[in-house]
């Protein structure tokens, strides 16, 4: 197969990368995609480095049996934590959310003191601070857990007293720090974009990374030459290691559109 009509390949720990996969749809619409939740062994964001690294590593060897063209970490805690594992093992071109994430929130800030929300891994691997400090060493970065912000918008609960309770909590730190830019470094952060506002106030710019990620991914597969001449109706397919049914029902709040098949996989 030409490598312009190969697929891309995106990875998660589970359902979260569907807000990469939704912006690239918007970004390439007609380049086939494979995207492969690791359902079974979600959360990622609680365990150790050598675990994440470990299970990128498999998901991307999962991914290199479609051919993939390119890979897509849509996982902020294995962006953080495996990218350059990734990168010395594998030839393919591998693109992680922490650095499209970062550039956009020093295109953004004007105050230079920038907000970062994540799991537990991704804010102690310190990945987006120190990328920001590397495109821009004047701005100050402040960074929050928010472990329970997955469980709500897994559980469906993105309005409401608990969940606007719980936001305010979290982001009460970086309000007092006068952030006037936040990146939400989870890719189930964006679902709670609207609660998350109202917290912080007007002021404040949200930074989703997946809208970069994807126009990262556009200008990388053009400089090659591999982008998908064909206007044909591209075909998406949906992996994941537990609970299909599940996946399916809660990835359309994700992708915005219903998802016709997901295929459950053993690969170990």
């Amino acid at each position: 197969m030409a490598t312009h009509a190969k697929p891309i390949g995106v990875f998660d720990s589970g359902i979260g990368g569907l807000t990469v996969v939704k912006a690239l749809m918007r970004e390439l619409p007609h380049e086939p995609i494979v995207y492969f939740g690791d359902t079974a062994r979600v959360p990622y964001g609680s365990k150790s480095k050598s675990t994440i690294v470990r299970f990128s590593m498999e998901n991307v060897e999962f991914l290199l049996r479609f051919g993939v063209k390119a890979i897509i970490i849509a996982c902020n805690t294995s962006s953080s934590w495996a990218l350059p594992t990734l990168r010395r093992y594998f030839k393919v071109p591998i693109v992680g959310v922490i650095r499209p994430g970062s550039r956009a929130a020093v295109q953004q800030t004007t105050a230079k003191r920038v907000g970062v929300i994540g799991t537990e891994a991704t804010i102690r691997s310190r990945a987006y601070e120190l990328e920001i400090k590397r495109l821009d060493a004047s701005i100050a970065v402040f960074s929050q857990s928010c472990p329970l912000f997955v469980p709500l918008v897994e559980s469906g609960w993105l309005n409401g007293a608990i969940s606007a309770q719980i936001a305010r909590t979290y982001l009460a730190p970086l309000k007092r720090h006068r952030i006037d830019a936040l990146i939400l470094g989870c890719t189930h952060y964006p679902l709670l974009a609207p609660v998350i506002q109202r917290a912080l106030g007007p002021s404040v710019t949200l930074v989703d990374s997946a809208t970069q990620t994807a126009a990262e991914v556009k200008g990388l597969l053009a400089w090659h030459e591999w982008l998908q001449g064909s206007r044909q109706r591209p075909r998406y397919r949906f992996f994941v290691t537990d609970e299909p049914d599940h996946f399916a029902r809660l990835g359309q709040q994700f992708l915005g559109q219903a998802i016709r098949s997901v295929e459950r996989v053993n690969y170990r």
